[in-house]
């Protein structure tokens, strides 16, 4: 058996969680394998909708196991306080399965995230301030704390060595309004809630898992574009967001990954700062951002939005291996006559469709091309052969470019509203 793997291939927000969810009750095991709190994945079931920022998006799947690998860094408060609200929806929490080499956010991480950020003044990097960053430098550094050490007898020890270091490093960044001892207060709580679920040594746990022919699915979080290594660094998450990332925070060879599914919108946002080459900021823009309801599931902040941006994508596609090719929201386009869609670059007044060192260069223009668009609701279509002539016109024309079939299209936030294309299995 092999590891299926789902991620995003955008700047994030891409629609993650609906895809895992629907996708979840053909696997045993959703592993999340990356990240922390800083992402969120919405999901809506019967109207109502949830929104998940650690736990695998297979919770709502009665026979799924859902496991938070060791590549992700955890806030207990963040982490209590989603396993209430699924407490009160009457989810079972006991098959969320947390990996003990995972690294834990303490208070002081967000003190210090905050104070970084605050230090930056215009050149702020966007973060979401939740202690993503400090978390994994301490990771690298070799300082953090992971969930296995609060079995250790002296865990508040080493607690407070760790958070005497932050105290004397956020002296270095201008004053913030942080209330450490509440916050401790409720993180030393919320890690007795924590404690309900089972530690588990991840990496022996999935290996014996998949020789036991179980099906797996890795869930991504954030995108592509914000991997530290191969995003639009500096304006990037703090981890490995790619299929090569599985291996590391899964602890599994590469040769077990087994089909790709890539998720993009039919369009691109972005949140915070950063480089967005087909970015649309004015009426048009807003028009997308409000159709799409382009607010962050974890900050609220409004999201950037312009038009899909296909050099990055096939850039994405390359990193990641991408076997499946997943579009989200297409029913935001339903009002547009025609959509554009930016086939390469001209650089300087050379045309390449090559993801140049440096995006935000000064004489960087995305080239578009102009596609007739349905301007019709889609939304309530469920069969692929009854959707419009310039629906299927669009897909067409991604995939020639992309060199990846698509086999998901998603007209809408709810379970149901989403049209198999092609072969999943």
């Amino acid at each position: 058996m092999f590891i299926d793997v789902l991620l995003g291939l955008q700047w994030g927000d891409e629609g993650k969680g609906k895809i895992v969810d629907y996708l979840a009750d053909k696997y045993d095991l959703i592993c999340r394998f990356q990240g922390g709190p800083n992402a969120g994945h919405t999901i809506v079931i019967d109207g109502k909708k949830h929104v998940l920022h650690t736990i695998p998006s297979g919770v709502f799947r009665k026979n799924v196991i859902n496991v938070i690998g060791n590549g992700v860094v955890i806030d207990p408060i963040v982490m209590a306080r989603e396993l209430r609200n699924l407490e009160d929806n009457n989810i079972n929490i006991s098959k969320i399965l947390v990996a003990r080499k995972a690294h834990l956010i303490l208070p002081t991480h967000r003190y210090l995230d905050m104070g970084s950020e605050a230090s930056k003044g215009k050149e702020k990097i966007g973060s979401t301030l939740r202690g993503i960053g400090p978390t994994y430098m301490d990771k690298t550094g070799r300082n953090g704390l992971r969930v296995g050490d609060i079995e250790t007898p002296d865990f508040r020890k080493r607690y407070e060595s760790l958070r005497s270091k932050h105290i004397s490093l956020g002296k270095i960044y201008p004053d913030i309004d942080f209330d450490l001892k509440a916050e401790e207060q409720k993180w030393f709580e919320s890690l007795e809630y924590l404690k309900k679920l089972d530690f588990i040594d991840c990496s022996y746990y999935v290996n014996d898992a998949l020789k036991e022919g179980k099906k797996i699915l890795a869930e991504g979080a954030q995108g592509s574009m914000l991997d530290i290594d191969y995003g639009t660094y500096p304006f990037v998450t703090s981890s490995n967001t790619l299929t090569a990332g599985v291996c590391v925070g899964l602890g599994v060879a590469p040769q077990t990954i087994g089909k790709v599914f890539g998720i993009t919108k039919s369009y691109c946002t972005r949140v915070g700062s950063g480089p967005f080459p087909t970015e649309l900021d004015n009426e048009l823009g807003e028009e997308l951002r409000q159709i799409g309801a382009e607010f962050g599931a974890t900050t609220g902040r409004p999201r950037r939005t312009g038009w899909i941006d296909l050099p990055q994508l096939k850039y994405t596609i390359m990193l990641n291996g991408v076997s499946d090719l997943c579009i989200t929201k297409m029913d935001c386009l339903n009002t547009f006559k025609n959509i554009e869609v930016a086939t390469e670059y001209k650089i300087n007044g050379t045309s390449t469709k090559s993801l140049p060192y440096n995006l935000s260069d000064d004489g960087l223009e995305p080239i578009y091309t102009s596609l007739k668009g349905w301007d019709q609701d889609i939304n309530d279509i469920r069969d692929y052969n009854q959707m419009p002539k310039e629906v299927k016109d669009y897909i067409k024309f991604l995939e020639s470019y992309l060199e990846v079939k698509v086999t998901m299209l998603s007209t809408g936030p709810e379970r149901e509203a989403l049209i198999i294309k092609g072969d999943l299995s």
